[in-house]
């Protein structure tokens, strides 16, 4: 199907509109609508089970969709076979035909094509400098480290030219300190590029350092789409603030409201909340790094019930009438357990949380 001349300007755009999908009689995924600009960096983040592997499959082509559309640059390909779609995956294994070079795994998809051989030798080179593997070409995958192997299977993806590059958790299997360095080069070959970059994952760090945008799943459904700094700062519901490490999340009571804004009795203090939730009982919800614990001060007073230290930050449990406060200071701050504290709460730290 040929796309509308009004969407020639939208390669590596993806729709995806109520999509519904079941394995079985258990529903994967329900009435989910996405939508990706071109050349974004776009994450499914959410725990096992939740539906976005599933989904990254059905802009593959790799599964059928029960009920729903996808549109890729433009071009319905709801029922399209998978090897004529505008996209590419990368899996977790790689893939890599250990019987081949590298340079030969690159070329494979281009062979298939039957793409003449001083253009497969071209776009090779080009897509292995891409990554830089510039040199490698006559090695097998066994003799290269398992950060190159990630590397060989994106080039092998970029070599067709895709509009939409698939990432189902590509850095699984790869060590911390790889990983950590793998995800700066996603994000710097996805810029240079220029190709819209769709990742899975469940990590919360990949997700936030890579992303353009993030669509945390739930139970085959979205939860909240938006920036990595909305998704962090302002969770929308209670399941997204536990995903993305909201360390205060509390039960409030609504003692008056002025519009859609709140104020919200939490026990020891009275808090306001804009875009508060309409029930009367709610919960609310603040990050450590809100909190800053000073020895002197008036106010919201407490006690340091324990301390851990975490490298960039100390962790630490603070006991405010009946209810523990979590906050997240600096190292090079001296706090001990005992220690009776001030807490100044950064003004409209908190917010509201769905269920």
């Amino acid at each position: 199907m040929s796309p509308d001349p009004s969407t020639k300007n939208s390669r590596g755009s993806l729709e995806v509109e109520s999509v519904s999908k079941k394995r079985g009689s258990v529903a994967v995924l329900e009435n989910v609508s996405l939508d990706v600009r071109p050349g974004e960096f776009v994450t499914l983040l959410g725990p096992s089970g939740c539906g976005k592997t599933t989904l990254l499959r059905l802009v593959a082509g790799l599964d059928a969709v029960d009920s729903g559309r996808i549109s890729v640059s433009g071009t319905d390909v709801t029922s399209m076979d998978a090897h004529l779609r505008p996209v590419h995956t990368v899996f977790q294994s790689y893939a890599l035909f250990p019987h081949l070079t590298v340079f030969e795994n690159v070329a494979f998809g281009l062979r298939i094509r039957g793409r003449g051989e001083d253009e497969v030798r071209l776009r090779v080179a080009s897509a292995l400098a891409s990554v830089h593997l510039e040199g490698l070409d006559h090695r097998a995958p066994a003799e290269i480290s398992g950060g190159q192997g990630q590397r060989v299977a994106l080039a092998r993806a970029l070599v067709l030219e895709p509009d939409i590059l698939l990432l189902d958790e590509p850095l699984a299997a790869l060590d911390a300190q790889l990983r950590s360095s793998m995800r700066s080069e996603l994000v710097q070959l996805q810029r240079s590029l220029g190709i819209t970059f769709i990742l899975v994952t469940h990590d919360l760090e990949e997700a936030i350092e890579c992303s353009s945008r993030i669509a945390v799943m739930r139970e085959g459904r979205i939860a909240q789409y938006g920036p990595p700094e909305e998704i962090f700062e302002k969770p929308s519901s209670v399941y997204v603030a536990r995903l993305v490490g909201m360390e205060n999340i509390l039960d409030g009571r609504v003692v008056s409201r002025n519009g859609t804004t709140a104020r919200i009795d939490l026990g020891f203090t009275e808090v306001r909340i804009e875009a508060a939730p309409p029930e009367e009982t709610v919960k609310v919800g603040l990050h450590g790094e809100h909190i800053r614990l000073s020895r002197a001060g008036g106010g919201l007073r407490g006690t340091v019930t324990d301390v851990r230290y975490l490298g960039e930050a100390t962790r630490c449990q603070v006991r405010v009438g009946a209810t523990t406060l979590i906050a997240n200071v600096s190292p090079r701050e001296v706090v001990r357990a005992g220690d009776e504290v001030a807490l100044d709460i950064e003004e409209n730290s908190w917010i509201g949380l769905r269920p």
